[in-house]
This record gives structure tokens, C-alpha cells and sequence, in this order.
């Protein structure tokens, strides 16, 4: 699909529906509401450090929405959507995001997202990715590994050795590279010499392709793919996008990005494409762009209520970090549960 909603029939998924499309355009706008409200509650100290999506909304959603329930996703620390896209609860990455560990566990929640909360050390959760598409392999299960890496990721020995790893064991993975054209302040030209990120890979042995990161329809076809042919092997994908807002909320990207470059992208939306498309095709109009947005606004809300709303459990700082507590962990838990603010707000 590009920048004015066309679609190449030749290269269109088979038996992707209108309806999916729909779908899929909601949870962009959706992912890219949230990604709003975050960044405004971050701002007001009521969220921690937060890393906005605006501008890959496709890369998230189209790659998510090709998962199945089955398959294990591995994200780094700007997945929101996919979060999302897989049912994991919005009032407890809401939670996550005022700072407490509890916000990352799925021991209440209806509907298991199968994944690993959010990772932060760049390119660490490679490893593991590939570890859990080897047991996989291993147990005969018939689903993979989805993980992502951001383009300065792509330096990292983590993301070599993953790949290493994933080639000799034909391991079912499948490595997207979020490639937002910036790590921080580096852009993509001064990361890496090679000409593209996706043929990082060959030197694995492993089949790559590079996909346009803002057509959610070539993302979503590109991740299925690869999918089907997991029981083969992995498959590296390099999605090219761009991060339209910030690194991080600790970061000014005005101090190191041309605005003629963000002005540049502005016209390749990922999100503005797909409304095109429904639009032409009668399936979409400004009634339902409001109701659509008036739900979303409500459903954000009630999350934010429900998570400030959380009280926190302290003992929750001293669980799930050992397989069992070692002493001087019970004696520091010992310690806290003695002192006042124990028992007080927390």
C-alpha cells in the first residue's frame, strides 16, 4: 500500500479482508492515541520514562496482527502496540509505565499475551528470543519466536549471536529490525556500512527481506510469511520507518535532527495511508473516524483511571527475582516490612 492508499494486487496477501484492514487501521489509531496520552502523562510526572511510537504504528501492528496465539513475542522497549494488537491489558502497561514491575505480569489477566514484558538493554533480549524458539524446536511445538531490535541494535554482538545461533539451529524466529532510521542520536548512514540492515543476515545463513515499515499490508504479508516458513528456519525483516517523535522522553531531537527530514516523512503516515484506502473503497468517513476516536478516548481514560487507581504490594520488589529468596534478600524484605513506610502510601 502507499502513501495514497493503492494497493499492488500482485503483491496482496491472500485472504486478508477488508474487514482486517479495518481492523488493523483501528488499532493503529488506537496504538497511536495511547502513544499520545503516555507522552502527556510522562510530561505532568505521572508516568515514568516513556519511548514514543509515533510513526511506526504499521511495523507494530501489521507484524503483530500476523501473529497467532500461539507464537511467543519478544519486544524490546517500544512494542506498545504489539502489547496491545495481542490483548495484553491497557491498564497494566499503564501501570508498568508509573514504574512498577507489577504493571509487566500476567498473573490476572484474562487473556495471556504470551510474551516478555518490555526489554530496555539494547539487543539483550536477542538471546533469549532465540533460546525460546530453540525449546520450541526443540518440543516439537508448532509455533516461533517474533522479536524485535531497533537499526542501532543491529551493532550490538547480542544481535550477531543471536543470529548465529538461530542459522545453525535453524531455530523458528523471526528477527524484526524497527529500522526508525535513528539510535538516539546516531542516524541509520553513520551505524553501519553495509547497505541494508536485512542482509546483516546472510552471513548467518538466513533469508532476509526489507519491507516498507509504514505499510501495515506489507508488514502484515512480510511477518506472515516468514511465519509459515518458521518450521524451516528463522527469517530476518528489516522494516524501514521513521520515528517521528522522540527517543525517549528524556531525549530532544531537535538538537541533532534536520526538521526538512521529519517534514520529509511526514507524507509517507502509515496510519493517513490506510484511511485512504478505506475511504475509497466507501468503508470509511468522518461519522466513523469520530465514534472511532470517541471510543478509543473513554477506553484510554478508564485505563489510566484503573492503573492510578493501583496500589502497589512492596513485597512485590523482592518477588520474581530468584527462584527461590536467597537470606540476605529475606533479611532486606525482613528489614523494609519493620519500617514505617511499609505500612503507609506507597
Amino acid at each position: 500500500m502507499d502513501e495514497n492508499g493503492n494497493i499492488d494486487e500482485q503483491l496482496f496477501p491472500n485472504g486478508l479482508t477488508d474487514a482486517q484492514i479495518t481492523d488493523m487501521y483501528k488499532q493503529m489509531s488506537f496504538a497511536r492515541a495511547v502513544d499520545a496520552k503516555a507522552l502527556s502523562l510522562q510530561r505532568q510526572g505521572r508516568f515514568v520514562t516513556y519511548a514514543p511510537l509515533l510513526g511506526e504504528e504499521a511495523t507494530q501492528v501489521g507484524s503483530a496482527y500476523a501473529t497467532s496465539k500461539d507464537d511467543f513475542v519478544v519486544p524490546s522497549f517500544r512494542q506498545h502496540a504489539v502489547f496491545l494488537v495481542r490483548g495484553f491489558p491497557l491498564y497494566k502497561l499503564f501501570i508498568a509505565l508509573r514504574g512498577y514491575e507489577d504493571g509487566a505480569s500476567e498473573n490476572d489477566t484474562p487473556q495471556k499475551a504470551n510474551m516478555t514484558p518490555e526489554i530496555v538493554p539494547v539487543a539483550t533480549q536477542l538471546p533469549h528470543a532465540v533460546g525460546v524458539a530453540y525449546a520450541k524446536k526443540y518440543n516439537k511445538e508448532n509455533s516461533a519466536v517474533v522479536t524485535y531490535v531497533g537499526d542501532g541494535g543491529t551493532s550490538e554482538g547480542d544481535f550477531y549471536e543471536a543470529m548465529n545461533f538461530a542459522g545453525v539451529f535453524k531455530a523458528p524466529l523471526v528477527l524484526i529490525i524497527e529500522n526508525n532510521q535513528w539510535a538516539i542520536s546516531m542516524p541509520r548512514k553513520q551505524q553501519t556500512a553495509a547497505e541494508t540492515l536485512a542482509q546483516k543476515a546472510i552471513a548467518a545463513g538466513i533469508p532476509s527481506i526489507q519491507v516498507d515499515g509504514n505499510d501495515v499490508i506489507g508488514v502484515y504479508k512480510a511477518v506472515k510469511d516468514a511465519l509459515t516458513n518458521a518450521k524451516n528456519g528463522p527469517t530476518v525483516i528489516e522494516c524501514l520507518t521513521y520515528r517521528m517523535g522522540l527517543h525517549t522522553t528524556a531525549d530532544d531531537p531537535t538538537k541533532y535532527r534536520p526538521d526538512a527530514d521529519v517534514e520529509a516523512w511526514k507524507s509517507k503516515d502509515p496510519i493517513s495511508r490506510v484511511r485512504k484506502y478505506l475511504e475509497k473503497k466507501g468503508l470509511w468517513d468522518d461519522a466513523k473516524e469520530k465514534q472511532m476516536q470517541d471510543e478509543h478516548s473513554k477506553t484510554i481514560d478508564d485505563a489510566v483511571a484503573k492503573a492510578e487507581a493501583f496500589v502497589v504490594d512492596p513485597k512485590s520488589m523482592f518477588e520474581n527475582v530468584y527462584s527461590y529468596v536467597p537470606q540476605v534478600l529475606k533479611d532486606e524484605e525482613d528489614e523494609a516490612a519493620a519500617n514505617s513506610f511499609w505500612q503507609g502510601n506507597v
